[in-house]
């Protein structure tokens, strides 16, 4: 097995692949989706989970350690404990985690845990029931009983990621931190993100986490610290406790220098970067029947197309997928 190879056009060694399952989700987040959408891949589109596990076995061979199942909602998607159950027996790969809103969580979280599934990331923008509603038109009392079932099932480290939006929930951080320190979670804020038409008009109400840290400094003592996991947070420790919270800030300060993954959406395409368009088919290559050692070439020619950096402050225009159809 030839390993540590993958690296793009810039000498980054690509360990990480995001995994999406699906493009639908439950939840209509404002900055996510826009509402009424309804233009889905449909069935026949998605890679079966036979097609999923041989390009997931083809990164593997590459270098990649790390997969996060994401989606849209990953959780919609039949079967996911099976297909999760397949990838955690690949060999070499280290790290299986997965992105949720928790809505379904409560019925899946052991199964989860016993396929395979190591940590969770939790889209959890409020602690207010009405706040939560307005978001995501959810409720908020099924997302907390699922993070709750996840940390029982023994899902750790358990992380709370929450876009910051000015007038929403800017001003709840403290009670999100509170929650998150009561219960041995991480907190990590990210910053509102140009994808797609619903996430440039969200641009309107950025906030940037620069100025939040600053404000954060003024009660915690922020010690930098480091988590597992193969994301870009930057993580600090408030002193004299085991909390961390983490800032993932692509317009603010971006993180492009360190990049060290690719995505693959529920139809077969990969992605290089969340702030371009390129993209590389790998589904029809697929069940026309590509070989092993062609598959694996397929990654390196789709790597070459990795840019240095995005481009959202500069061209905030440049991307028109959503992020529901691109994976978290």
């Amino acid at each position: 097995m030839n390993r540590n190879i993958l690296k793009d056009p810039y000498g980054r060694h690509i360990d990480y692949l995001r995994l999406s399952v699906t493009d639908r989700c439950d939840l209509r987040c404002s900055y996510c989706m826009p509402k009424g959408f309804k233009d889905y891949r449909e069935p026949w589109e998605w890679l079966r989970f036979d097609e999923v596990a041989r390009v997931v076995a083809a990164f593997v061979d590459l270098g990649v350690s790390r997969v996060r199942l994401t989606g849209g909602e990953p959780l919609v998607r039949r079967h996911l404990p099976d297909l999760a159950g397949r990838l955690s027996a690949i060999r070499g790969l280290d790290d299986l985690s997965l992105s949720s809103n928790c809505t379904r969580m409560a019925a899946m979280a052991d199964d989860l845990k016993q396929a395979g599934v190591q940590r969770l990331n939790v889209s959890l923008d409020t602690l207010d029931p009405d706040v939560f509603a307005e978001i995501t038109g959810g409720r908020l009392h099924k997302v907390l009983d699922g993070i709750e079932a996840a940390r029982q099932a023994g899902l750790d480290p358990i992380r709370i990621n929450t876009v910051v939006t000015k007038g929403v929930n800017d001003q709840a951080i403290d009670r999100l931190l509170d929650y998150c320190a009561a219960r041995g979670f991480a907190l990590r804020l990210i910053e509102t993100m140009p994808m797609g038409e619903t996430g440039r008009d969200a641009l309107d109400r950025f906030v940037d986490l620069q100025a939040v840290k600053r404000q954060l400094e003024q009660h915690y003592e922020l010690v930098p610290d480091v988590l597992p996991g193969g994301g870009p947070a930057r993580y600090y420790r408030l002193a004299g406790t085991d909390t961390r919270i983490g800032f993932i800030t692509p317009l603010s300060q971006h993180f492009c220098e360190t990049c060290n993954r690719v995505r693959l959406t529920v139809d077969g395409t990969l992605h290089m970067c969340l702030g371009h368009e390129h993209a590389y088919p790998l589904r029809e290559r697929l069940r026309q029947g590509i070989s092993d050692d062609a598959l694996r070439n397929c990654l390196r020619e789709a790597l070459a197309l990795k840019p240095e950096r995005h481009e959202f402050r500069e061209n905030p225009e440049k991307v028109v997928r959503f992020m529901s159809m691109t994976g978290g």
